[in-house]
């Protein structure tokens, strides 16, 4: 099946008003009113949507999050069924600190194509395009820096790797120090980091380490309309995740996941800057232009019609008249 196109528009909406929502509170220092403003602004949109949408990616169980929660249903409850993966608010301490890297981020796929992960870490690695079997989880950091070095014909002195400055990545980053690769260092925003190795004119080569698992699938949605290549491995270390992990019907634990097996069919991506994103704060943030205009940039993606790239447009935003 292939989504509508006017979804498309209907979800750069979506985002847009979640960003617009979030940004009255970038600087103030509140992740929790940052988050909820994007929660809510989020899901009144989506449920004026004609759709039956279930989040498989949320902000958490029903316990933990009254909105947006995992098994919510979403939408006017006619029209298709869709996956829907959500991260309100990518990169909250970039928001809340006035920070470029805030996003409002959202994936849609037909029911079922979308994967239903658990929220525990993920071991991830991405690329632009390659070879089959030229990049993998598997392999040590020397072999596929080198490999990624041949196949682009350059060194790996020549290659950016992008990853979270986490004191668990510090073997990793010592390793691609050894190797003489560029570090591009982030100290959040597991989704944008991906996204990185989307365009060569971000100038990042290889998206590695650990993150999580939720925005793992966000990551691979975006990725999958650009051919790039993702490898992703949950990790399991407690018994609480790995009770979770079958509850949901993982039953392999240790099972490495490819793109295709994480986001099928025809999908769209959205993500709307909240804060200036991306090097050189490329994707700019939410721009306030009266009382009820605003202006944002989406980074989109329509897989079916091959359909991506960067939107700008003015949203009228009156949340006293909603």
């Amino acid at each position: 099946m292939t989504i509508d196109k006017d979804y498309l528009d209907k979800l750069i909406i979506v985002t847009s008003k979640a960003a617009i929502s979030s940004s009255f509170l970038v600087g103030k220092k509140d992740k929790n009113l940052a988050d909820k403003a994007a929660v809510d602004a989020m899901r009144k949109e989506l449920n004026k949507i004609k759709m039956t949408g279930e989040i498989v990616i949320g902000e958490g169980s029903l316990d933990e999050a009254p909105m947006l929660y995992t098994g919510e249903i979403l939408g006017n409850k006619s029209g298709p069924k869709f996956d829907i993966a959500v991260d309100p608010l990518e990169g909250t301490n970039f928001a809340v600190n006035n920070l470029p890297g805030a996003l409002s981020v959202i994936a849609i796929a037909e029911k079922g194509n979308l994967f239903k992960a658990p929220e525990t870490y993920m071991n991830k690695i991405a690329t632009s395009k390659v070879e089959k079997g030229l990049i993998d989880l598997d392999y040590s950091i020397k072999k596929n820096i080198t490999n990624l070095a041949e196949f682009k014909n350059s060194e790996p002195s020549k290659l950016t790797a992008c990853l979270l400055d986490r004191p668990r990545h510090k073997k990793i980053i010592d390793e691609l120090k050894d190797l003489n690769v560029n570090l591009f260092l982030i100290s959040d925003g597991d989704v944008s980091g991906a996204l990185l190795v989307s365009k060569p004119e971000y100038k990042v080569d290889i998206f590695l380490g650990i993150g999580g698992g939720p925005e793992g699938v966000l990551a691979a949605s975006a990725l999958d309309t650009h051919n790039c290549h993702f490898q992703g491995r949950f990790i399991f270390d407690r018994d609480e995740d790995i009770k979770t992990a079958k509850k949901i019907g993982i039953s392999d634990l240790n099972k490495k996941y490819e793109l295709n097996e994480i986001v099928k069919g025809d999908s769209i991506f959205c993500a709307t800057a909240i804060t200036d994103c991306m090097p050189n704060n490329s994707i700019k943030g939410v721009i306030k232009k009266s009382k009820s205009s605003f202006f944002t940039e989406t980074i989109f993606t329509h897989k079916s019609a091959d359909n991506k790239g960067v939107i700008k447009k003015e949203i009228i935003f009156d949340d006293t008249k909603e």
